[in-house]
């Protein structure tokens, strides 16, 4: 399993460093100042929300937000940069709500190596990050891992990369989907002491309220945004089936009190209705993945307005362990189920990948919503991946690290869009072909690529 090199002193240092280049600063390509304005000239522009497109708008984007969207060009708009767009498509910067941008650009020999660096994994996960950025992704949802330094390294710009709704540190009960321990490493609390994982930053192993209470606080501490729990087995993880339930109510519970109390929420890995039931009673937002959800459970989680964040997991490979394809077999089949499903019940649906250890699989981010054809029109996969997961998003209230809309092409959101060379909701597969079809990339209000020059 998994064992990383964050010790918890360092990824403060780390994340707080506001003048240290932290060895690194050579390779990054941090955008350019850039225009304080840009006008996108005569863009068909989507929205995220409504299933057309107006045609010939004017987009005026000052700073980092879009100021107004007009049939007429501004007349605040002399010392914009303007980029022609005429026959093109504007759409919001795209989403993936369920990442690990640490975890998912090493591969696990990488992150076992005796020579490897908190400078290093960052290093290497921020080409990932602009690489991420580039395929259009302007935000994402770290849903577990050591993520702090990176997100810091990305808003301060020093590297490109999306923006980061960042979890923290996993937290798991003893045997849970996050007890990263290696079967030499015995629970602090009988003769062991703390784990090498926990240490580095990857996950809390928490057992009981106070301890539960304490990982939630530590993580809103460092400056999470919401908060990841592991309520159920997993595929992944070396001691616990896929049937298990994890947690108890009352640690549950404590979790989504504690969350409360800074005006968040907590999320929870999970997939059978056991789980969510119980998660759902104790207050949780949002489920990860779900794909042993019946009907009655997604009724409870509509009901209280709980999402579904759900993935299409990768393939069995050929190389991989027998007990695991045994342990992913209900999983697969069950997302031909789940998906459609959730839809007619009008469940909140996002959208996320949830690519771990396999570097090479994050070229396939884009490619991966096309999947979602057998489901959703075109229309309704664009919403999910910018609009209805800029809402998840959202529901972090005041711990966003972000201070405006995103997902949306409205005057007042924050200034991420992408232009697209044709009409993808006409010809969805354009979502799935960044490095030709999308002509601009603006983050934040600076453009990140530009084909029109």
């Amino acid at each position: 399993m998994l064992f990383l090199f964050f010790p918890r002193a360092r990824l403060i240092w780390l994340a707080a460093a506001s003048s240290l280049a932290l060895g690194f600063g050579a390779w990054a390509q941090p955008p350019s100042a850039g225009p304080k304005s840009i006008l996108f000239e005569r863009a068909n522009v989507f929205d995220g929300k409504t299933n057309r497109l107006v045609p010939n708008q004017y987009v005026l984007i000052q700073g980092n937000r879009i100021v107004s969207i007009t049939p007429t060009p501004p007349a605040d708009a002399s010392s914009a940069v303007r980029l022609a767009a005429e026959g093109k498509t504007l759409i919001p910067g795209l989403i993936d709500v369920h990442v690990h941008m640490i975890f998912g650009a090493l591969t696990m020999q990488e992150l076992l190596a005796p020579d490897m660096t908190p400078e290093k994994a960052v290093a290497q996960a921020g080409v990932a990050a602009n690489k991420m950025l580039l395929r259009g992704f302007t935000s994402v949802r770290d849903v577990g891992g050591p993520v702090f330094a990176l997100k810091s390294e990305i808003d301060r710009g020093r590297i490109n990369g999306p923006r980061i709704w960042p979890s923290g540190a996993m937290i798991s009960q003893t045997s849970g989907h996050g007890d990263l321990r290696l079967p030499g490493e015995p629970s602090r609390r009988f003769f062991g002491v703390v784990s090498r994982a926990e240490r580095l930053g990857a996950t809390f192993v928490a057992d009981g309220r106070d301890e539960v209470l304490t990982a939630v606080r530590e993580n809103l501490k460092m400056g999470a945004s919401q908060i990841k729990l592991m309520a159920g087995g997993g595929t992944s993880s070396a001691y616990d089936p896929v049937d298990v339930t994890q947690y108890t109510f009352d640690e549950m519970k404590a979790a989504v009190e504690a969350a409360e109390d800074w005006g968040t929420y907590v999320t929870v890995h999970a997939y059978t209705t056991r789980a969510i039931t119980r998660a759902v009673r104790a207050g949780v937002k949002c489920i990860e993945h779900g794909q042993l959800l019946d009907a009655p459970t997604l009724r409870l989680m509509k009901k209280n307005g709980v999402w579904l964040s759900c993935q299409n997991l990768v393939a069995d490979t050929p190389d991989m362990d027998p007990l695991r394809r045994e342990k992913r077999k209900p999983v697969i089949e069950g997302q031909a189920r789940v998906w459609p499903l959730a839809k007619k019940m009008k469940v909140k649906l996002a959208w996320g990948t949830d690519f771990l250890f396999e570097p090479h699989l994050n070229e396939q981010q884009n490619e991966y919503l096309l999947t979602l054809t057998a489901w959703f029109t075109p229309f309704e996969i664009l919403k999910m991946v910018t609009h209805d997961n800029g809402q998840l998003l959202a529901l972090a209230g005041n711990r966003s690290p972000y201070p405006g809309p995103v997902g949306v092409v409205e005057a007042g959101a924050m200034a991420d869009v992408i232009l697209v060379d044709g009409n993808p909701l006409e010809n969805i597969p354009l979502i799935a072909q960044p490095a030709t079809a999308f002509l601009v990339i603006v983050k934040d209000g600076q453009i990140v690529k530009n084909l029109l020059r």
